[in-house]
């Protein structure tokens, strides 16, 4: 049987100023939830924006799913009460922790299949929403930074629907190792090379890599 994880919330945005140091930027890092039915397509969610194309949005980057189990450390950490989508996430989830999901991993959500392709890298706008000027570093340095889907199959999709594991890709090469290799431990270049030759990971994160091993 196919295991099943809860959607919390699915979270929607649109692009908005956002003060950083002082000075004004633009994001759509504060999502709401919503209960509608949605059309997923291989660029983004019905309903959601993205401010800097260069870094977030793409087929690569389709959704950005954070998961539930962190929100608790993240509140005695900070002392600070955090709506649902805190971290700009589209889908807030039980049960799937960067430990837990691989590169390359598929779900049913509703009529889409969905692909893990990356962990999320996080931005200095986690900071930003919060005036907490090391919240972005702490999420880097923790390793609960979440990660991205791409769309291989578009449909109707909504929160009332459980995301469900059809396939765990081969490799088992979880988010957490990929954070590992990428942000911890630059020197090991036997991990970096399995990430470059492991081609269901995004181009983005394959080429960086590449550019590591040849320095």
């Amino acid at each position: 049987m196919n295991q099943q994880f809860e959607i919390v919330s699915v979270n929607t945005g649109k692009v908005q100023p956002l003060m950083n140091h002082s000075k004004p930027a633009n994001s759509a890092i504060v999502k709401q939830p919503t209960k509608e039915e949605l059309f997923l397509s291989e660029l983004n969610l019905q309903g959601d924006e993205q401010a800097d194309l260069v870094f977030h949005g793409g087929v690569d980057k389709a959704l950005c799913v954070y998961s539930f189990d962190h929100y608790p450390f993240w509140e005695k950490e900070f002392d600070i009460d955090l709506p649902l989508g805190a971290f700009g996430e589209n889908l807030t989830v039980k049960g799937l922790t960067e430990e837990q999901v691989c590169i390359g991993d598929t779900f049913q959500w509703g009529e889409a299949v969905v692909q893990v392709s990356q962990p999320r890298r996080p931005c200095y706008k986690i900071s930003a929403r919060y005036n907490i000027p090391q919240f972005t570093l702490k999420v880097t340095n923790t390793g609960y930074t979440g990660f991205y889907l791409r769309v291989l199959k578009q449909g109707m999709v909504s929160a009332g629907e459980a995301l469900v594991r059809l396939q765990r890709h081969d490799a088992g090469i979880t988010i957490a190792e990929v954070n590992r290799i990428t942000l911890h431990d630059k020197f090991d270049l036997e991990g970096a090379k399995r990430l470059v030759d492991l081609e269901i990971l995004a181009d983005s994160w394959r080429d960086s890599l590449a550019k590591r091993l040849k320095d």
